[in-house]
This record gives structure tokens, sequence and C-alpha cells, in this order.
């Protein structure tokens, strides 16, 4: 009996010990992310929520005002309800063909075809390009004038419209050129996700008769919810926060047709040297994307499907 207990202590003690090395170890390797959120992420959090509570106008001392800045947002401004629309519609629109896009290269790319690897990496090319020169390109192909998109439309007997100059169309082609950026990083996940799929099941499927879209939509789908799920969270998270895009396209306009929420934040606190008043517009939309994040999370059980471990 004695010497069983003396294993046993031995025994916990060793696997006790292995825990904390392997402890340890894990937090060094997170050391330098955790460093990198608490400086660039948390801090910067909590730097806006007590800056929202000041009047500041960078060249002046800061006046505390309270709550008056989110009193005035809700309030009195009239054109925060307006750029509050907008972001909407643009999140709910880009995301939407963002998924499908990014869903329906997966499939196709999920085959075996000679040259795929080619396609691949062409697809992916633009999520790799910054930002400012992709909308700089696409400032070019909307061009009235010149652009490539209405030259094509006049070599077949059709006139586009002043895309970025037409306040019913600024906005479909800041959402088009953003998912052509971005799609790219949703379809690498997507198509992992396909290739997981037990080649097994889908022949089994087969065999039983079920066609390719029954396959897809009974077996495929369903298996890379979790996929579909972590994508759709991430590209609604990122698309609240557009900022680049629009500045270079449209810088909000024509009129206020595209301003939204990022840039709302921008001209508020470096144009109109509103610190306080721009922090306060930060904090109601990091509030917004966590609210919206938390009912998606509490959703994902009706629709996502986990394997059992």
């Amino acid at each position: 009996m004695v010497d069983n207990a003396v294993s046993l202590s031995v025994h916990t003690n060793t696997r006790v010990r292995k825990r904390r090395s392997a402890a340890r170890v894990a937090f060094w390797f997170l050391l330098p992310n955790l460093i990198g959120f608490i400086c660039f992420t948390l801090l910067p959090i909590v730097m806006a929520l007590g800056l929202s509570l000041f009047k500041w106008s960078l060249t002046s001392p800061p006046e505390f005002v309270g709550l008056s800045n989110y009193v005035t947002l809700f309030a009195h401004d009239v054109l925060f309800g307006q750029v509050l629309f907008h972001t909407v519609y643009y999140v709910v629109v880009y995301v939407s063909l963002n998924l499908v896009v990014s869903l329906s290269f997966a499939v196709w790319l999920n085959r075996k075809i000679k040259g795929i690897q080619v396609f691949r990496a062409v697809l992916f090319l633009p999520v790799l390009v910054p930002p400012v020169a992709i909308s700089m390109v696409w400032q070019w192909l909307y061009n009235p004038e010149y652009g490539l998109i209405d030259s094509v439309l006049k070599s077949l007997g059709l006139s586009g419209p002043n895309w970025l100059g037409n306040e019913h169309w600024a906005m479909p082609a800041l959402v088009l050129m953003s998912v052509w950026e971005q799609f790219g990083y949703n379809m690498l996940i997507f198509l992992a996700g396909l290739q997981s799929v037990s080649r097994d099941l889908l022949e089994a499927a087969a065999i039983d008769g079920a066609g390719r879209w029954r396959r897809f939509w009974r077996i495929q789908l369903p298996m890379i919810s979790p996929s579909v799920f972590f994508g759709m969270v991430m590209t609604l998270i990122t698309s609240f926060q557009t900022f680049d895009q629009v500045f270079v396209l449209t810088n909000g306009g024509p009129g206020d047709a595209t301003d939204v929420l990022g840039l709302y934040i921008y001209n508020n606190a470096f144009n109109y040297f509103k610190i306080g008043y721009g922090s306060a517009i930060a904090v109601v939309m990091f509030f917004i994307i966590m609210i919206v994040t938390m009912i998606q999370l509490r959703l994902q059980k009706r629709w996502v499907h986990y394997e059992a471990s």
C-alpha cells in the first residue's frame, strides 16, 4: 500500500511538473502577441473610452464633459444616423457578397484540375496588395472618361453611370471593389474546410444517388459550417471598420453617400479636431461590433455543426 501511494504521488508530481513546464513554454510563445494586444488593442480602447468623456481640440487643455459627447451624438447629430445607415448597408451587402463569392470560388477550386494551384494563387493575390494601392487602381477603372469599365461598356453600345460621382452608385461601386479585394482570404479558409471533408463520405452519397448540388448542401456545407462561421464573424468585424477604401475612392462622397463610421471618426478627430467626440463615436462602434458578434455567437448553435471529438 505504501509503495503504491508513493508511486501515485510521484506520478502525480511528474504530471504537475509537466503541465507547469508546458504552461511556461506556452506563455513565452504567447507573450509577444499578448504585448501587441495590450499595446495596440486594449490600451487604445481604454484611452478612447476615457477621451470620450472630454472635450479636446489638441490645441487646448482637455475639458471634462462627462457624457455630453454621447448625448450630442444620439440626440443632436443628424449626420450620425445617416453614417450608421451607410455603414450597416455596406456591412450587410459586402459580407453577404463576400461569403457567396468566396464559397463559390472555393467549391470551384476544390477539384483536381491541371494548373489549379495557379488559379488559387491568382485569386488570392488581391489580398496581399495594400488597400490604398488597390483603391487607386479602381479609382482609374471607375473613371467615367477614360476608365476601363466605361470603355468596355461603350464598346458594347452601353453607357455606364458616373460610378463614384453618383450617390446611388457610389456605395455599390465601393462594395464591388471591396469584395474583389478581400474575398480571397475567406476563399482559402473555405477551401481548406472543403478539402477536409471525407472523400469516402461523398463517394458513398454519390453511389446512393445524391447529385453534386445535393452533396454540397447536405454534406459539405454542414461540415464546413465552422469555417463559414469564422469567416462571417471576421469579415463582419473588419467591414464595420472599413476606412482605406472609402477614404481613397470617395472620401465619403458624393455628398455624404458613402460616409461610414471609420471615416466619420477620422474626420471628427483629425479634421475637425474634436478628439473627444471622435473617441465617443469609436466607443459606440466598438460596442456595436461587440453586440453583433455576441449575437452571432449565440445564433451559431442553430446552424454551426462541430464534429464530436
